[in-house]
């Protein structure tokens, strides 16, 4: 006999979006991704013909905004009903963060886990049991795996936990264990939740965590998804990753070292953005880039940081009209002594070219208008202020200003008369 089963956790569902905010229309649809997500999950499980799928945990963010988020989940829910899918699902840490303040009856294909204690439910005709149990509190500092029963003999054997293991960077501890407390329990296969990112902790026993559904900020990055889990006469004969998520993060560096001119930077960026567009397939995707390095480019980037990062952004609206720049981070470094110095030449004309920006000009103009009229009568009298026009003033502060910065930005790696 053979049969498959989809073990996901951590759809988060509804979650807030974090670091694209007042980012525009496209910033909408990663708002809207883990839901696209728990769809595309539904899809496989239906097209797959799987047995039943194992929730192990974090279906929701925390307390809803309002039921929209449980409806969706229940109708969801619903088209598995359709298909004669089971789910068995958990409550994580972040389900146990809402006050349950609202509830809704699920479908009855739907087996929720007691938050209580451990549970064994039997799916007899394919001989299988799964232990679960669910959390009503956000910490749960104790061991819990080693309440699990020991697995019933004749039966493919799953357990379902959420939790930390024995620790993963960027995760609260949560009902710690080790893989030998896992073991012990004698379990065909281990359905893991609360880690985000995939790993196959053990292979005997099987102890899985799937990662999240969905990618939630530019530190999950790459494919997400769900595990496809094969059984063959009371073995399991496969494990496969299924790629599920419905927009992407990616985070790309980029070594500016060797660049001594914009141009060449933009080069690269272009190549490295065109490969993260096609990695995404297709998907909608945020990109953040780290521009690393001791380079000549160093003081570009410092002073010209919004046009770096609308310049990106052109280039990867170049690359594909869903792709948007969640951010561009500097982490250059200046070279120094006279090789710093030479770099700096021409960063006049840089300076020269903003000076002449008009509308630059006029506020300065402005602003020095304002300071006049509250200036004493004295000190005008002093300047000639009456006489002086304000655009000349205005130039005469931008020309100031400019040789201060050059005088400043020459002096930079040099060492003071008398140092050595």
């Amino acid at each position: 006999m053979s049969f498959r089963f989809l073990h996901a956790a951590d759809i988060h569902l509804d979650s807030p979006l974090r670091g694209l905010a007042r980012r525009g229309e496209l910033a909408g649809v990663f708002r809207e991704a883990s839901r696209r997500a728990l769809e595309n999950l539904v899809q496989a499980a239906i097209d797959l013909k799987v047995a039943f799928v194992v929730i192990a945990g974090d279906i929701y963010d925390g307390d809803w905004k309002d039921y929209a988020t449980g409806q969706f989940f229940v109708r969801q829910m619903g088209r598995l009903a359709r298909a004669d899918i089971r789910v068995f699902l958990i409550r994580g840490n972040h389900d146990a963060e809402s006050l349950i303040s609202r509830s809704l009856t699920l479908p009855g294909n739907v087996f929720s886990f007691s938050v209580r204690s451990v549970q064994t439910e039997v799916i007899e005709d394919l001989k299988v049991a799964l232990h679960g149990r669910g959390f009503a509190n956000r910490h749960v500092p104790d061991n819990v795996a080693l309440t699990y029963p020991r697995a019933r003999p004749g039966y493919f054997n799953i357990g379902v936990l959420h939790t930390s293991l024995t620790g993963r960077d960027g995760h609260d501890a949560y009902a710690p264990c080790s893989v030998e407390d896992l073991a012990r329990a004698g379990y065909d296969y281990w359905a893991l939740g609360h880690v985000h990112l995939r790993e196959i902790v053990s292979e005997h026993p099987a102890i899985v965590f799937p990662g999240n559904l969905q990618g939630r900020h530019a530190r999950e990055t790459g494919p997400k998804g769900a595990t496809l889990v094969t059984v063959t006469d009371g073995r399991i004969a496969e494990i496969e990753a299924l790629t599920l998520d419905a927009a992407r993060f990616e985070a790309i560096e980029i070594d500016v070292a060797a660049f001594s001119e914009p141009a060449d930077l933009y080069a690269a960026a272009r190549a490295a953005i065109g490969d993260a567009h096609d990695g995404a397939e297709g998907r909608p995707l945020a990109l953040r880039l780290t521009l690393s390095g001791v380079s000549p480019l160093h003081d570009y980037l410092s002073v010209q940081a919004e046009q770096v990062r609308e310049e990106m952004q052109a280039l990867a609206w170049e690359a594909g009209s869903e792709i948007l720049i969640e951010k561009v981070r500097d982490k250059t470094e200046a070279i120094s002594g006279g090789a710093r110095i030479s770099a700096l030449l021409g960063f006049d004309a840089i300076l020269a070219e903003v000076a002449a920006d008009p509308a630059l000009r006029a506020e300065i103009a402005r602003t020095l208008g304002e300071l006049r009229t509250r200036a004493p009568t004295e000190a005008l009298a002093l300047i000639d202020g009456e006489a002086i026009d304000g655009e000349a003033l205005a130039g005469a502060a931008i020309d100031t200003a400019t040789e201060a910065i050059l005088a400043g930005l020459g002096s930079v790696g040099t060492e003071p008369e008398g140092a050595r």
